[in-house]
């Protein structure tokens, strides 16, 4: 029954997450003409094309669904059912509440649209990512690059995104291009701080504890430990140090539990900048 209310809850997140995106594309996105990067912004970039050289006005949804086909299978076989149907969740109901629900008027000073518009976006990626989801596009190629390959996509996305803002300020406007970048760049940095699953902690850890603390650190986040023997240097004493590698968003979790082993543990925390070799990743 937890499990049922836990992922009830789940799908509620995602769909609070595409109508936020939503609202936000027909609030702050179609107010300033700005042109978020991905999917969506092919999408955008092809409406304003018909729209302007046509006079012909698409839906937002059919085309997004139809340019998230393909990666979305591609995930489907590759990462998995769950995080597959909840991403086209997402893209379903964002691309429907974005041709129906109307947007709100609050300010239409391009440069606060960009940065408000930006956080906004990266606020409702974050809400899928957190669910084990995403809100599909380059999303899709992204997750599926970092679970499988083990490669960043992020340089390939960003070329990706480069050309296509070129494209959109040479039939639009130089101007709009340049604040589409604020959007993008206040969108990237609200992920970076909120998801941490990508990013690495090295923990260097003292304690006499040092068994408890080793099978710990395997049943709470399936990484295991290397224990090195040393000794004090003020006391002359033999010390066990436990090094292990986690994912930035145990590392909270992991250090209060070490703590709650042994309250007088060293413990030391590192950002991990590179990592090569296996890593264990819990499946999303």
């Amino acid at each position: 029954m937890n499990k049922i209310i836990k992922e009830s809850l789940n799908v509620l997140l995602v769909v609070i997450a595409a109508i936020l995106m939503a609202v936000n594309i027909n609030t702050f996105v179609y107010t300033a003409g700005l042109l978020p990067g991905g999917f969506t912004g092919i999408v955008l970039l092809i409406q304003n094309i018909f729209l302007k050289y046509f006079n012909i006005k698409i839906p937002y949804s059919l085309f997004l669904w139809i340019l998230n086909l393909w990666p979305a299978l591609i995930c489907l076989k590759n990462i998995g059912k769950r995080f597959t149907i909840l991403s086209i969740l997402m893209i379903v109901v964002s691309g429907l509440a974005t041709d129906f629900i109307p947007g709100f008027f609050v300010t239409d000073d391009i440069l606060l649209c960009a940065i408000f518009g930006g956080i906004i976006n990266g606020i409702s990626i974050c809400l899928c990512l957190f669910v084990g989801a995403t809100s599909g596009g380059t999303d899709f190629i992204s997750i599926y690059l970092s679970e499988k390959k083990g490669i960043s996509a992020w340089n390939y996305i960003f070329a990706g995104n480069c050309i296509l803002l070129a494209i959109f300020g040479f039939l639009f406007g130089w101007t709009k291009a340049l604040y589409s970048i604020i959007f993008q760049f206040a969108t990237t940095q609200v992920i970076n701080s909120l998801y941490k699953r990508y990013q690495k902690t090295t923990l260097f850890i003292i304690s006499p504890h040092w068994e408890e603390i080793t099978k710990m650190i395997k049943q709470s986040t399936n990484h295991n430990a290397t224990i090195f023997t040393g000794k004090g240097s003020y006391q002359g004493a033999e010390r066990k140090m436990i090094y292990t590698i986690v994912g930035k968003d145990q590392e909270a979790k992991l250090v209060h539990e070490i703590m709650k082993i042994d309250p007088k543990a060293f413990v030391n925390v590192l950002e991990t900048k590179a990592l090569l070799g296996n890593f264990n990743m819990q499946k999303l």
